[in-house]
């Protein structure tokens, strides 16, 4: 199926943004740049655009988009060379530590570039760093930045980042599920894992890349 003309400008926006941002834009920003009339019209045809193999699409995130192979070779665009991923704050590496108590300001606008051999697909990704020791059997030292993806699946022994609801606390460690609870283990003999029924934990990250500063 030929592209019209409208798709063919949401395709060419969608790749130009992306290149010059590091991330997709949103459905009111493609409305706003295109001056088409409603997000409506905007979803109906990223839809087809979806159905024709040019996008890959999350609708449970804003800027969940992404241009296919496909798209790119439409288009004449070849894949950047690096992908930046911004650094969005702290994870506890040992006690859980308040999400407020992360210090997340300190690293407001910071961003760490990794070439695509290292890190190929960055759709979904944010970077934070590691404070503490509890995982230092899987490699994962103090000061290390932790490349974490959003997950669509967890699965036991991920290293994952958990929110834990009820303390306002957030912690990096090995999940694995027993039952009715959570078990969060750590990867240091001299500490103990943490028990938390399910539905208090929520997984927000999943480690996918470790990078080490020597």
């Amino acid at each position: 199926m030929a592209l019209s003309t409208r798709q063919e400008k949401i395709l060419a926006f969608v790749g130009k943004y992306r290149d010059e941002r590091g991330y997709p834009p949103t459905i009111r920003e493609i409305q706003e740049e295109l001056d088409i009339s409603s997000t409506s019209v905007v979803d109906y045809h990223l839809k087809v655009l979806q159905r024709e193999g040019y996008l890959e699409r999350d609708p449970s995130v804003s800027r969940g988009m992404r241009l296919t192979k496909q798209a790119r070779g439409h288009l004449g665009v070849a894949l950047p060379p690096s992908v930046s991923i911004p650094v969005l704050g702290l994870i506890a590496a040992g006690e859980p530590i308040p999400v407020l108590d992360s210090d997340a300001s300190a690293f407001e606008g910071e961003r760490i570039d990794l070439t695509r051999d290292i890190l190929r697909d960055a759709e979904g990704t944010y970077a934070l760093q590691v404070s503490g020791d509890s995982m230092i059997d899987a490699l994962v030292n103090d000061g290390d930045i932790v490349i974490m993806k959003r997950p669509t699946e967890v699965r036991d022994g991920d290293m994952v980042a958990a929110w834990l609801k009820n303390e306002q606390e957030t912690t990096l460690k090995r999940v694995y599920r027993e039952g009715d609870r959570i078990r969060l283990q750590p990867a240091n003999p001299n500490m103990a894992p943490i028990y938390i029924p399910a539905p208090d934990v929520e997984i927000q990250g999943k480690v996918v890349l470790v990078v080490r500063e020597l």
